[in-house]
């Protein structure tokens, strides 16, 4: 046994500390769910959302995995999308349910080229992927090998092409004025060619595409913006409008010649509120035969009560003056003063 020769301490010198080696850091949830679906497996986590990514040729034994492994029995739907030259992401969301308020979810995603778009079926692992696949066959055009009844779905017999596709024309702006036409036969006809409308982003050319295909006049090419210069190089002038605002413009048509010339000098508009406009008529001068009303004295009985009428009263005419009656002929032997047996009152 060999005797190692001890180092001779310095009296002096400070100890030097012993650190402990630092952990190392062990794999993330998202390592974790991708190691155990397989070594092919690439996993994210966004949106509380963890998506694994794997190759198209594993796509059944990643399924296999999720199910038997993670215990992911549960799958919620199965579609794709359109990423155009990437090809086509199909996705499967995949879930655990446990006890009440506990849900795991994992979408596996997997990718195929955009010819030929083909993936084994998913029906022998979650038998629920029967009816999504055969959506996903109908909107996208990708095929599952191995389906046991890829029949239509949503499309009726006969239907061309694939509706979710980004490349799919919309026939119904192409067959159809869009957007706010009316039914055909309801249009108004006016007897001439009608000018044509510019089309929305994403429907082509009637002409090139669709029934009336080859059946209507060319676009007429819209002059590019360098043309007036263009023009102006060549030696066409253009005049600039030196028109005042008085003259208005060249398309208005002229002045009658009778017509009176139109006055600079004319002051402005001088009247107050209640004079009103000069296009008001003045109001009509009160007609010299109409009797004026007279203010009526109050009565001797009743002062307080001086009722006016509605309407104008019209003078009443003057009564001629009452005669005061003669008095009767006296009868022979009669007294004056003495009344009657005819007289009015209490006599008779």
């Amino acid at each position: 046994m060999t005797d190692t020769p001890e180092t001779p301490e310095t009296p002096g010198a400070p100890e030097t500390p012993v650190t402990a080696p630092e952990p190392t850091p062990g794999p993330t949830p998202a390592e974790r769910t991708a190691a155990a679906v397989g070594p092919w497996a690439t996993a994210t986590e966004a949106y509380d959302l963890l998506t694994v990514d794997v190759p198209a040729e594993h796509w059944i034994e990643a399924l296999t995995a999720a199910r038997d492994t993670l215990g992911l029995a549960f799958l919620d739907w199965l579609s794709a999308v359109d990423d155009l030259d990437r090809g086509f992401a199909v996705c499967a969301h995949l879930a655990a349910v446990g006890r009440p308020g506990e849900v795991r979810r994992l979408l596996l995603r997997t990718r195929v080229p955009r010819e030929k778009a083909a993936l084994p079926s998913a029906v022998g692992v979650y038998a629920g992927a029967a009816w999504h696949e055969r959506e996903t066959l109908e909107m996208f055009g990708i095929e599952f090998p191995g389906h046991p009844h890829p029949v239509t779905l949503l499309l009726p017999d006969g239907f061309e092409g694939h509706p979710l596709r980004k490349d799919f024309v919309l026939a119904a702006r192409v067959a159809k004025d869009w957007p706010g036409a009316k039914e055909p036969g309801e249009a108004a006809d006016h007897g001439g060619p009608a000018r044509r409308k510019m089309q929305p982003a994403g429907v082509p050319d009637p002409n090139e595409w669709g029934p009336l295909k080859g059946t209507l006049p060319p676009v007429a090419e819209r002059p590019a913006r360098g043309a007036a210069r263009a023009g102006a190089a060549a030696g066409v002038d253009r005049p600039r409008r030196a028109r005042s605002v008085e003259a208005g413009s060249a398309g208005q048509a002229g002045a009658a010649p009778d017509a009176p010339p139109v006055r600079a000098d004319r002051p402005r508009r001088t009247r107050s509120v209640g004079e009103g406009s000069v296009s008001q008529a003045a109001e009509p001068a009160e007609q010299p035969g109409a009797p004026r009303r007279t203010p009526r004295t109050r009565s001797s009985d009743a002062p307080w009560h001086a009722p006016v009428p509605a309407h104008d009263e019209q003078p009443e005419p003057e009564r001629p003056t009452e005669q005061q009656p003669e008095p009767p002929e006296q009868q022979d032997g009669q007294q004056p003063g003495q009344p009657t047996e005819q007289q009015d009152g209490d006599g008779a």
